[in-house]
């Protein structure tokens, strides 16, 4: 029973009382025959696509007037690039539309996403015919980021030719994926082959990543046959996807096939993260002995120049509990690519030496970190603040905590959950309040939303000092920041029922919070009116 339908009832009774579609439908579901040499490129991340295309971030200067000292269209921050437009040609002038393109990709690399797509919805009406395939792509994209799916449906409905269409479609797909929706997946792939647009591994990766997620594992074979029955060659991602699946169902030796099935596909370079996918499928089947193999021979095929590889093998050792492999690839990473290794390196590797508790390891690295850091990022000391909590070694936790700040470290929200933790485990209270207040305050500038195991030892501790002030301004704080919980209720609704104290703020806070009345609630609630109304 809801809270709110609960009070109305017994006010009255106070009142009396006192006063999916199928995958395959046919053999061409996802295709029509095509020959491979008819292939085109479209990018998978197509987020990355239109955002690299353009200028760098900077900031747009100047804001008030249309007109500059050089008579330059200027689009200030804040103000809509409709307006600005339909001012300046109010005034009788003309506006090229290369310039047009050229200052919204400018607003693409600043990231002022809802202008860039404004002055696109005005070249749209005002030089349809001057816009090219990279225009309609940029629209579709910014339609989809910024107006939602059905926005960008009707967007690309509205596509003046193939062209366009084959540019655009694929950000459609990746949101049906990411939405797990494989009915509308499916049938989008069925209507792209209709328009004869899918030519290429790019849409076919897209659906063996929803199957994976989805565990249809058997339709991510399918697709593989999909696509060498119409010729279309697979690229890394498609032989990854396919032995993740193999892996996913526990069929090794299948896995193993695909894996060297891609080896002999002259078309396909063989990099550290095809070895790292079938060791996952290793480890998934507990043959942690060819998990190692796999991955020593992927770390031989690390890039020298980029350093994204290395930081994958750390968590593949970590996995392995290799801890001479994890600190080998770590050694060797700072030789590549140049440059300064950057944080979530360190938070990387020291989460892969404190998971296979090698602290001293950890301690070491931290160390090389702090030396060397710009801006003490407290992400980076959380890892092995964390450690010491879980370990059971507060008084070091404390001592490490007292050092960051020394060192100018600004505590953050999960600084303070990770020594509330502690110090609630300790049952050192009067520290843990003081943390979870600190922490509540960094509530106005993230999501962190505190766990009930944190939330409700520290209500407990103020019913058992007989606090209700201090408990009635928690639940508020706790109620105002959307975090407030059923069992918080029912200690607060018992505390004042043993208080002999009127709970109305409680009740109104529940109703709001939508909470839902069980047996054991509806039973406080009748006993904290019965005695308010004995104590009118």
């Amino acid at each position: 029973m809801a809270i709110r339908a609960f009070i109305s009832s017994l006010r009255r009774q106070t009142t009396t009382t006192t006063t999916t579609t199928s995958l395959f439908r046919d053999s061409s579901l996802f295709l029509r025959a095509s020959s491979p040499n008819s292939c085109c490129s479209v990018e998978l991340h197509y987020e990355a696509r239109f955002l690299s295309s353009v200028a760098s971030p900077s900031h747009v200067a100047g804001r008030g007037s249309l007109k500059d000292k050089d008579s330059r269209l200027r689009f200030p921050s804040g103000e809509s690039p409709t307006t600005l437009l339909k001012n300046w040609t109010n005034e009788g002038r003309k506006i090229a539309v290369s310039e047009l393109k050229r200052k919204y990709k400018k607003l693409l690399g600043a990231k002022r996403y809802r202008d860039a797509l404004e002055i696109l919805e005005w070249m749209e009406i005002h030089s349809k015919n001057q816009m090219s395939v990279e225009d309609y792509a940029n629209g579709l994209e910014l339609t989809l980021r910024m107006r939602g799916i059905t926005k960008a449906e009707e967007y690309f409905e509205r596509l003046p030719s193939s062209a366009s269409r084959k540019a655009a479609f694929l950000p459609i797909l990746c949101s049906y994926v990411r939405q797990r929706d494989a009915a509308k997946a499916e049938a989008f792939m069925v209507k792209m082959n209709e328009l004869g647009l899918i030519l290429d591994a790019h849409p076919f990766n897209e659906m063996m990543k929803l199957y994976v997620a989805t565990s249809q594992h058997l339709k991510v074979q399918q697709v593989i046959e999909q696509m060498k029955q119409n010729q279309i060659p697979r690229n890394v991602l498609s032989y990854n996807l396919w032995m993740c699946a193999c892996g996913e169902a526990l069929e090794v030796n299948k896995a193993e096939m695909v894996y060297m099935e891609m080896v002999d596909d002259q078309t396909v370079e063989v990099g550290w993260s095809g070895l790292c996918t079938l060791a996952n499928v290793y480890i998934k089947a507990g043959l942690v002995d060819k998990a190692l193999v796999a991955t020593k021979n992927a770390e031989k095929k690390l890039s020298p120049s980029k350093r994204r590889g290395y930081f994958f093998l750390m968590t593949m050792y970590s996995s392995l509990k290799n801890k001479e492999g994890v600190l080998r690839v770590w050694e060797a990473s700072k030789a590549v690519g140049g440059g300064r290794i950057s944080c979530a390196d360190y938070i990387c590797v020291l989460s892969c030496l404190v998971k296979l508790g090698a602290i001293v390891e950890a301690e070491g690295v931290f160390v090389e970190w702090e030396s060397n850091c710009r801006n003490y990022d407290m992400r980076v000391a959380n890892v092995l603040l964390g450690t010491y909590v879980r370990s059971g070694m507060m008084e070091k936790a404390e001592s490490f905590h007292y050092h960051t700040i020394e060192k100018g470290g600004n505590p953050n929200y999960k600084t303070w959950e990770i020594l509330i933790e502690g110090w609630v485990k300790t049952q050192k209270m009067d520290k843990a309040v003081s943390a979870m207040k600190k922490g509540l305050s960094r509530l106005k500038s993230c999501h962190w939303r505190p766990s009930e195991n944190i939330l409700m030892p520290i209500a407990e501790y103020f019913e058992q000092q007989g606090n209700l002030e201090e408990a009635n301004d928690y639940l508020r704080i706790i109620h105002h920041l959307g975090v407030s919980s059923l069992p918080l209720y029912k200690l607060l609704l018992r505390f004042h029922l043993q208080a002999q104290k009127p709970v109305p703020h409680i009740l109104s806070m529940m109703e709001k919070d939508e909470i839902e009345m069980d047996d054991e609630i509806t039973a406080l609630v009748r006993a904290s009116t019965s005695g308010a109304n004995c104590n009118q």
